[in-house]
């Protein structure tokens, strides 16, 4: 039973522990051998550098705050002196005829040792340390969203590019296979003497213009795929296979484009609204910059006197006393006014960012929407196209091995076909890839996974 109880112990311990152990151990790869898009962006959020540094900058700016607003606690302060006479200090003392005369007073060998405090009660220092700190968590933490949303379609953006240089290669071995066979049979038909050389001739030819085509999209697909390691984190020497679903990203591409642009959904309006706010405090600081500043102090002290330095802690006189200091700015030379006059500059500077920022913003939704819309379109057509052009290759393949078309139509028909997967595949991942600067343009990107 006591063994028990304690597997129990363990087991509760370890159900507690279970979070921070698993704050403390760095992220790793999925262990899947292939990457869904969620799970790249999962990965890139918690090992891009940029984001890290964010990360970073927010943890160092929390530091800032803390000193700052460390100006409203007490300050405490240990202080101890020693110092040697070899001629003691002259003072001029009246005699009894009213004569001044200059006399020896002290000891050879002093030290002190004090404690001293002061207390803030207002500084204009402290004061605009304290009106900063929630503007400035917000403003860095505004920085780190944007970084999120730069990386989130960073990432996504290139996820499709490597999969539509998939695609392409997929296509491209396919339309292989077919010329391969078509050179098979046109040599065939040429060594039974139906057609003469021209068409497995030009089958050759086609054969090695997919071949040459082929290499180039492995190739592609190495640059893109280091690119997106590069954009997750990912170190360059681990391998990165992505999974995907077509039909899903079929229903993936589309997007209500009715949705009216909200500039305030933007992240950039956010930080620029944010700066006003600190620019705010900046503007309070030297507008109220001519009140005084009051502070409490207080200290104690113990001093030792002695001729001779071996008895010199034998004996301690102390004193202490507190009191109230103020100090006030009667005359700066005009600096306060031209502090406040230029943050107030730019203040109004501040208004014109906001205003070509709300200006860009409708200019980018705008762009991305067109872009969207005439994708979108691109994407239907080629659809329709696909379609048409298998249904044409077929007929074409048929009837050239019935001898009613030329082999000449059977090329024709392979290359349409081709052109027609390729634009078909062009065109879906063309629409996604709009789609992530579309939404991004109305600022409802989403950066959580």
């Amino acid at each position: 039973m006591k063994k028990n109880q304690q597997a129990v112990w363990s087991l509760f311990g370890l159900f507690l522990l279970a979070p921070f152990l698993a704050l403390a151990q760095p992220t790793a790869p999925p262990t899947t051998s292939q990457y869904t898009l969620e799970q790249c962006l999962q990965f890139a959020l918690q090992n891009q550098p940029l984001l890290r540094q964010a990360r970073i900058d927010e943890e160092a700016n929390e530091a800032t705050i803390r000193i700052g607003l460390a100006g409203w606690l007490p300050q405490v302060n240990l202080n101890a002196t020693g110092q040697h006479y070899f001629q003691l200090p002259y003072t001029v003392f009246p005699n009894a005829e009213g004569v001044n005369v200059p006399r020896q007073i002290g000891l050879r060998n002093t030290s002190t040792i004090g404690i001293g405090a002061t207390q803030a009660i207002y500084n204009n220092d402290v004061q605009l340390a304290l009106r900063s700190a929630r503007p400035s968590r917000q403003f860095y933490q505004q920085n780190s969203t944007n970084v999120r949303i730069n990386v989130v379609s960073d990432v996504s953006k290139a996820f499709y590019d490597v999969l539509l240089s998939q695609r392409q290669l997929d296509v491209l071995s396919e339309d292989i296979v077919r010329l391969q066979r078509s050179l098979k049979d046109a040599k065939a038909r040429y060594d039974v003497g139906i057609v003469d050389k021209i068409d497995y001739k030009q089958a050759e030819i086609s054969l090695n213009n997919s071949i040459v085509a082929r290499k180039q999209a492995v190739e592609a697909i190495k640059a893109k795929s280091a690119y997106l390691k590069e954009l997750m984190g990912l170190a360059g020497a681990q391998p990165l296979a992505l999974q995907y679903d077509t039909l899903r990203l079929t229903q993936d591409a589309v997007v209500d484009t009715a949705v009216a642009l909200d500039a305030a959904n933007r992240i950039e309006i956010q930080q620029l609204q944010t700066q006003k706010v600190l620019q705010q405090a900046q503007i309070s600081y030297y507008r109220w910059g001519f009140l005084p500043a009051l502070s409490a102090f207080g200290n104690y002290n113990s001093v030792f006197q002695n001729n001779n330095f071996g008895d010199l802690y034998s004996q301690r006189f102390p004193s202490s006393y507190a009191g109230l200091q103020l100090s006030l700015p009667i005359f700066q030379g005009g600096r306060r006014l031209q502090n406040l006059r230029r943050e107030r500059l730019t203040d109004q500077r501040l208004d014109q960012d906001i205003v070509a920022t709300r200006n860009r913003i409708n200019t980018e939704f705008e762009q991305a929407l067109a872009t969207y819309k005439g994708y979108y379109a691109d994407y239907l057509i080629g659809q329709r196209n696909l379609a048409l052009s298998k249904e044409v290759y077929s007929v074409v393949d048929l009837q050239y091995r019935e001898g009613i078309k030329t082999y000449l139509d059977v090329i024709v028909a392979q290359t349409t076909l081709r052109t027609a997967q390729l634009n078909y595949y062009s065109a879906l991942f063309q629409v996604l890839s709009s789609k992530v600067d579309l939404l991004r343009a109305q600022g409802s990107l989403p950066v959580a996974y």
